[in-house]
Parts: structure tokens; C-alpha cells; sequence
């Protein structure tokens, strides 16, 4: 499974930049797609996430500003990042989580990277 994100970038705060995470295989045989962050110094942390059947899940530091969602048609996911704040500013991975009996598989991009300069 290859996950290749696009749409990172430099932006000033309260600016907006969308994220694309282009999977290889159908996304709908995933269970959920997600997008993490990494900002230096600091764990991976979840940032949103959608199912199969397109529930939604935020961060607290986010709701309200990203949305996550996807299209199945053209096997993609998008975040858009509205009001961007500084402390927005890291790399961003797109995921993909594949559950198996009791085995769950993630998948994950090479990260793009976003700057909120303040």
C-alpha cells in the first residue's frame, strides 16, 4: 500500500492550506483513514480520522478548523486546515488502518511537511 500526501506548505496564521493523501488500493476496504502530525521534539499525535461508512473524529486542538474527509471515487483523502496557528506547524502523515481478525495494520505516508509562521 503506497500513501502519498501533497499540499504542505508555508502559510501565515490564520491562513488555510488542504492536505491530499493519495492511497494505491481502494480506500473503502480500509477501516479508517487518518491524518497524524509530528512537530519536532514531540510524539506523533492523531489529528483526525474518518471510517468506511465517513464518521469523523478531532483532536481537540483542531475541531472547529479541520475537516477530514475522502473520496472513494478517486481513492483520496483531504484534510482542510483552516485558521492555521503556529502551533499547527509539523509534519503531517497521512494514515491508513486495515483491522484483521485481531490484527490491525497501519499504513502510512512519507509526511509532508506544513509552517504556520506567525
Amino acid at each position: 500500500v503506497q500513501l502519498v500526501e501533497s499540499g504542505g506548505g508555508l502559510v501565515q496564521a490564520g491562513g488555510s492550506l488542504r492536505l491530499s493523501c493519495a492511497v494505491s488500493e481502494n480506500i473503502f476496504r480500509f477501516n479508517a483513514m487518518g491524518w497524524y502530525r509530528q512537530a519536532p521534539g514531540k510524539q506523533r499525535e492523531l489529528v483526525a480520522t474518518i471510517t468506511s461508512g465517513g464518521i469523523t473524529n478531532y483532536a481537540d486542538s483542531v475541531k472547529g478548523r479541520f475537516t477530514i474527509s475522502r473520496d472513494n471515487t478517486k481513492n483520496t483523502v483531504y484534510l482542510q486546515m483552516n485558521s492555521l496557528k503556529p502551533e499547527d506547524t509539523a509534519v503531517y502523515y497521512c494514515n491508513a488502518q486495515l483491522v484483521k481478525w485481531t490484527n490491525t495494520y497501519m499504513y502510512w505516508g512519507q509526511g509532508t511537511q506544513v509552517t504556520v509562521s506567525s
